[in-house]
């Protein structure tokens, strides 16, 4: 796998796609989607000069940050449990998938014990799906304040996941409307959520047309996802290999 030049190649389609809507693609940030890669998979991708990374399992990326460079940046993207709120708060610098007022609060309290404060970033089921998680438009704006006011969170900006089509442009009409409840959250809080994570390998140039400042890609550059489980090496800890 030639990491360095697919960074480069992904690089390429988000400069090209800032062009189209006028930006500088220094506003948007890649995130390395690292879930199912082994810890060798992300050091070359270190090398190569990706820094930040996004998992969506507490507990596989809990040991694989342990495994990787100390210089890296760490984001949770998946569904989070409320036990596992505790590693969460510990082991990464953003979580990006808050997905209800109870999960916050939770966040809150240990962030609160651990005596940091916790940048996140709400997850909107924009298209109402009923196999995705996150907010609801209507529940995220009524519920904002209360959300804003937990001492230890840091509410950065919003996250969605688009359905699914091989037709990127089928997501449009998603993205904008996130980027349009980003606005009306400015209103509320009355400063600017300067985060909108949306878009992933295959429609994140649309994204970026309408507004995105994080890109969530993982097949594109590192290839198609190895199946990656834990394993005891004789004499105790913790290791990863790869299957298939």
């Amino acid at each position: 796998m030639d990491f360095a030049a697919n960074l480069s190649a992904i690089q390429q389609r988000i400069a090209a796609a800032c062009a189209r809507a006028g930006r500088d693609p220094a506003s948007v940030t890649l995130l390395a989607v690292s879930k199912g890669q082994p810890p060798e998979a992300v050091r070359a991708a270190a090398e190569a000069g990706q820094t930040l990374f996004g998992e969506n399992k507490v507990q596989e990326g809990k040991i694989k940050i342990s495994l990787c460079p100390g210089r890296l940046h760490w984001h949770f993207i998946g569904h989070l449990q409320s036990n596992k709120c505790r590693d969460a708060v510990r082991c990464f610098s953003m979580i990006e998938s808050v997905d209800s007022l109870a999960l916050t609060e939770e966040i809150n309290k240990w962030a609160g014990q651990s005596a940091k404060s916790m940048p996140v970033l709400l997850e909107v089921n924009v298209a109402g799906e009923a196999t995705k998680f996150g907010f609801t438009p209507d529940r995220l704006l009524a519920e904002l304040e209360q959300i804003n006011a937990f001492p230890k969170i840091e509410i950065h900006g919003l996250m969605t996941i688009a359905p699914w089509s091989p037709e990127p442009e089928r997501a449009r009409a998603v993205f904008r409307r996130l980027r349009e409840l980003k606005e009306s959250c400015d209103e509320i809080l009355g400063a600017p959520l300067l985060q909108l994570s949306m878009g992933m390998s295959g429609d994140f140039e649309v994204a970026i047309e309408e507004g995105a400042t994080l890109v969530r890609v993982g097949t594109a550059l590192f290839g198609a996802r190895q199946k990656v489980k834990r394993a005891e090496e004789e004499g105790g800890g913790d290791t990863f290999v790869a299957e298939g």
